[in-house]
């Protein structure tokens, strides 16, 4: 059987469908998969993806003119095998079209399951998948309820142990990935800096990424404090390979966290105003953190539920509040726990 899947973006959703796509390729199912050309080194290390269908969805819809023979060259590739289905495991109208363009049933998620309703009526089979677990957990169900086997075991990334030129377990670095798009999801810069200083007192290399200038600037805030390393620009593959060489990551709720864990490095997530349960960092040695304060998590891009004054953290006021029972101590001792684990 030949499945063409469609989960484009952003990051973390196409971690996500990975153990999916594991559970599928066990049962001896050919996957090609069309994903956001940013993020196509990620199937690409899969052992089970066959082919990689790149598609510029965020590029093009700046430029819809001048990107007309990209956009024609990528239909023909798209267009020029016959699937048995295809599986729309993201849920959304951008997603639903590009299903619909291809060739072979469809199916996805319920309009009651998808994360966008109206993306269902494309398809010709719409599974019904609870909302309430983990998204890891829905992308399973949907994949084996619309091939037609059950889940069973635990979930594989298919990412353990594939990625060439790491370095030897030796490695002393320690990835702080301090990036990510919530406002409410930011640990505080204060208490990167003082995790910084911890990591590099006890004899590693603290090392810190970043992808816009905002995130750079507070990268070499970081840096600065801490002694840490500010990593370069580089593209999705390298730094694959940077975090797989990694002695731990540790991370907040983002893209680069979830790559870690899929990847099976001690990954330690920090979650205030996201559902661990729900989007939680998951992998062979992996960890999260979660706030207890009453309003966590909001689920909100910005704190609009605490109510009285902000906790302090060394006479600070820490923002976003749900972290602040989140210390760099306590942090980087269960990260060093996660090392020892490993």
């Amino acid at each position: 059987m030949r499945v063409l899947v469609v989960k484009m973006s952003s990051l973390g959703d196409v971690v996500h469908a990975l153990p999916a796509v594991t559970d599928a390729s066990s049962q001896g199912v050919q996957i090609d998969w069309v994903v956001e050309e940013a993020f196509a080194d990620i199937p690409a290390l899969h052992p089970g993806v066959s082919r990689i269908l790149p598609i510029a969805w965020r590029r093009w819809r700046k430029n819809l003119r001048a990107s007309g023979q990209e956009r024609t060259n990528f239909l023909n590739e798209l267009r020029a095998c016959d699937y048995d289905c295809v599986i729309d495991s993201q849920g959304l109208i951008k997603s639903a079209i590009v299903a619909c363009l291809a060739k072979g049933r469809r199916f996805g998620f319920s309009h009651t399951s998808a994360r966008e309703s109206w993306a269902a009526f494309s398809y010709h089979s719409r599974l019904q998948v609870a909302k309430a677990q983990h998204a890891i957990d829905r992308q399973r169900q949907l994949f084996a309820a619309g091939l037609g086997y059950k889940v069973s075991g635990p979930a594989y990334s298919g990412l353990e142990g594939t990625v060439t030129g790491v370095a030897q377990k030796s490695r002393k670095q320690v990835m702080l990935l301090h990036g990510t798009t919530w406002a409410s999801k930011h640990w505080p810069l204060t208490m990167w800096q003082a995790l910084a200083r911890q990591v590099y007192a006890d004899g590693y290399e603290p090392v810190v990424t970043w992808g816009d200038e905002q995130e750079r600037r507070d990268a070499h805030l970081i840096a600065d404090a801490g002694d840490a390393t500010v990593l370069a620009r580089v593209s999705i593959g390298e730094l694959t390979v940077a975090l797989a060489s990694a002695a731990a990551v540790i991370g907040v709720d983002s893209g680069l966290c979830h790559l870690s864990a899929a990847l099976g490095v001690p990954t330690l997530g920090l979650y205030g105003a996201t559902n661990a349960r729900l989007t939680g960092c998951r992998g062979q040695n992996t960890q999260t953190l979660g706030s207890t304060v009453g309003c966590a998590p909001c689920l909100q891009k910005t704190c609009r539920q605490f109510r009285g004054a902000p906790p302090l953290w060394l006479g600070q006021p820490v923002n976003p509040p749900c972290f602040a029972e989140l210390t760099p101590e306590l942090v980087w001792l269960r990260a060093q726990r996660l090392m020892e684990a490993q």
